[in-house]
């Protein structure tokens, strides 16, 4: 058989028998996983790389701007505070952008942008029957629909997290060296003195397990039964809503655990 046509997914309803919300997600996250091989398929293919473009590419100008804004700020402030401290400059840096802000950031955009629109088109496919049309085709629309936007917008995830890390610790480093006469190549050098391969790690499971959660939370929401478009506002709300607090969750988790 191929791996593209397996049988059809249990249906993703609103009360399924013995089904709870986080139920049904951890099962849409162990479906997706176990569809993995599905990836081997042109058209899976296509549907990854458009999701690279829409969350990854597309989100670029407004994270490098948000990503400004963040380093801007918060070095403003550390140096009214502190004055031209590289130590505590760098340090600051560390823990609020490289551990914490970069990678909340890029899942709050990510948010914003692709749960709402992931769970909308989602939700629209339901309600016209075209998921219907692609399982009685043979094609499951976990394979199909869930597995290449989950992998997509895991990795856009990281390199969302990682580039709004490297504008925002740029933007406090040059605003530190202009505004505090300090070199920027001590800054520089005092920052990977001190910064960990356990911390860089660490934000890149950060990240990942963000975009993860978000792809998954909003697909169950978008493929759970629906019947008229009226239905459509209220599952992007709740993708929206429980994309967020899934986001907060992991990271309180994850910050509890590694730091």
């Amino acid at each position: 058989m191929s791996s593209f046509s397996w049988k059809k997914p249990p249906e993703l309803g609103p009360h399924g028998p013995g089904e709870r919300l986080w139920g049904g997600q951890l099962r849409v996250a162990w479906e997706a996983l176990c569809r993995l091989p599905a990836l081997g398929r042109w058209p899976v293919r296509q549907v990854l790389l458009k999701q690279l473009y829409f969350t990854g590419i597309e989100s670029v100008a407004t994270i490098g701007f948000v990503g400004f804004l963040v380093g801007l700020i918060v070095i403003t402030e550390l140096n009214n505070l502190v004055g031209g401290n590289e130590g505590a400059t760098n340090k600051v840096l560390i823990w609020m952008v490289v551990r914490e802000l970069g990678p909340l950031i890029a899942a709050i955009v990510m948010v914003g942008r692709s749960s709402s629109a992931l769970a909308s088109e989602l939700s629209t496919m339901v309600i016209n029957g075209e998921v219907t049309s692609l399982r009685r085709m043979g094609i499951s629309p976990l394979s199909y629909l869930i597995v290449p936007r989950v992998l997509g917008m895991t990795l856009a995830a990281i390199a969302l997290a990682f580039y709004c890390q490297i504008v925002a610790v740029g933007t406090g480093w040059v605003v530190t060296a202009i505004g505090q006469n300090v070199l920027l190549s001590d800054e520089i050098s005092g920052f990977f003195e001190i910064i960990s391969y356990r911390e860089i790690a660490a934000t890149l499971v950060k990240s990942a397990i963000f975009g993860m959660l978000v792809a998954v939370v909003s697909g169950y929401h978008g493929l759970r039964n629906k019947t008229a478009m009226t239905e459509v506002p209220q599952a992007v709300s709740q993708a929206v809503i429980r994309s967020l607090l899934a986001v907060f969750v992991a990271d309180g988790v994850v910050t509890v655990l590694v730091y």
